[in-house]
């Protein structure tokens, strides 16, 4: 066993190796932060010595700039469901932008698209249209303050619910500034008590019932059942997060779960892959935003209901993601998450898999997490080489080992990645197996 001595000397190889293959890329990131910080306008798409830059993509393979192909087990962050240039979107796409783009006015698919969506999320009663799940979340926790007439939301440690409400362990700067109380996922009894001293100052309760960016652990049912009985003891609401688990079951894992939440947020894939948020709930809820009533909440944004959206997002929804396709593709994560664990667990490399379905997240330790706490003792410089590693196999994923599979991924991808790890598990094993 080489041990962790010699991780920072591997590891330094094989990111000389990425730079060395990706000169293009290169060159683009550096022109790029000539005009914008570090080059960069999304956050968690830096990496270092520089990010890699996509020029095309079809199904479920993507071309960097340097001309190499790799099998995208990315998915855009999960957004990317549909995976890329899917035909049937790119014509509902290609339809709107002839009947014109701004029409500044109400679309005859925008009631179509919230019908289809309350189909297959039924606690949402009344829904409205965002740009992305952030404005969904931002929205929701407003809308729970107002209708309660309380002041306090109640968030998770380690929770992701968009690019101004994240909670690691500091405090983030662009937070919106609610006041907060803080608990720790998984954590019944202790969540239980906050909730109860808490009491009527209490305005919601927001959490992913499986954490997504936090590292895909999945929220104990018996959690979130309490979190359920407690809320409407409390007379506060609950908000399930489900930007991203909403791919999870053909209604989210809300209906999985058989737990009904007072308000539903959405976004990614959604959308058919624009720009899409959502938020809805319990119909006397949401009722606060009809401007037909006096006293009326206002909510603007130019693009709610911009026409590429609903025709993308209603194509997809309708025609594309039928339930059927939903329990294949969770059927093909779940199988290709036992496997990938089988693999490494053989090779005692003290490496986990965590998710449910069509997302999954790599962790170098060997115990599975159950908040984001536990996270704390993996080694980044494992993350690093596991991503390096699989991007030289010709796989792309995220460098914080998150992986979401999109439709056009099917069984033969997977056996390849699953093949792939197969090959570096020994080497891995090296750094983080048993002692």
């Amino acid at each position: 066993m080489q041990g962790h001595n010699a991780l920072p000397a591997v590891l330094a190889d094989a990111v000389e190796a990425y730079s060395a293959a990706n000169p293009e890329s290169q060159a683009l990131h550096e022109r790029a932060s000539q005009v914008m910080p570090g080059g960069n306008t999304r956050t968690v798409l830096y990496y270092t010595p520089f990010p890699l830059t996509m020029v095309s993509g079809s199904g479920c393979r993507l071309e960097d700039a340097d001309g190499h192909t790799y099998v995208d087990f990315l998915g855009e962050f999960t957004a990317g469901l549909y995976g890329h240039s899917d035909p049937l979107i790119a014509e509902a796409i290609a339809k709107a932008v002839a009947n014109g783009v701004n029409l500044g006015s109400h679309g005859p698919q925008e009631a179509a698209f919230a019908e289809a969506i309350k189909d297959r999320f039924p606690s949402m009663e009344l829904l409205r249209f965002t740009n992305s799940g952030t404005e969904a979340n931002m929205l929701a926790l407003a809308l729970a303050k107002h209708a309660t007439g309380r002041g306090k939301v109640m968030v998770f440690e380690g929770a992701y619910h968009g690019g101004t409400l994240t909670f690691p362990a500091s405090e983030v700067p662009v937070n919106v500034p609610h006041e907060y109380v803080f608990s720790r996922f998984n954590e019944i009894e202790a969540t239980r008590q906050a909730i109860r001293e808490t009491g009527s100052d209490l305005a919601c309760v927001i959490v992913e019932p499986m954490m997504g960016s936090g590292g895909c652990i999945p929220g104990d049912p018996a959690f979130l059942q309490m979190l359920r009985e407690e809320t409407e003891a409390a007379g506060a609401l609950l908000v399930f997060d489900e930007v991203m688990t909403s791919r999870l079951s053909p209604g989210g894992l809300q209906s999985e779960l058989g737990i009904r939440p007072d308000l539903t947020t959405l976004g990614k894939y959604i959308g058919g892959g624009m720009s899409f948020g959502a938020f809805g709930g319990r119909a006397e809820v949401m009722s606060n935003f009809d401007p037909s009533k006096t006293g009326s909440l206002p909510h603007a944004g130019t693009f709610n209901n911009n026409v590429l959206t609903m025709a993308a997002g209603l194509a997809g929804l309708t025609k594309r993601l039928t339930p059927a396709a939903v329990h294949d593709l969770n059927a093909r994560g779940d199988s290709l998450r036992r496997r990938i664990n089988a693999v490494l667990a053989g090779a005692g490399a003290g490496i986990i898999v965590t998710g449910i379905g069509s997302l999954m997240n790599i962790h170098p330790m060997r115990t599975e997490p159950k908040r984001p706490a536990d996270l704390a003792g993996a080694d980044q410089r494992m993350r690093d080489l596991i991503f390096f590693d699989l991007l030289e196999d010709g796989f792309y994923t995220a460098r914080r080992g998150l992986l979401a599979l999109s439709l056009p991924i099917g069984d033969a991808e997977c056996d390849a990645l699953v093949a792939a790890v197969a090959r570096r598990a020994p080497r891995w094993a090296a750094f983080l197996g048993k002692d």
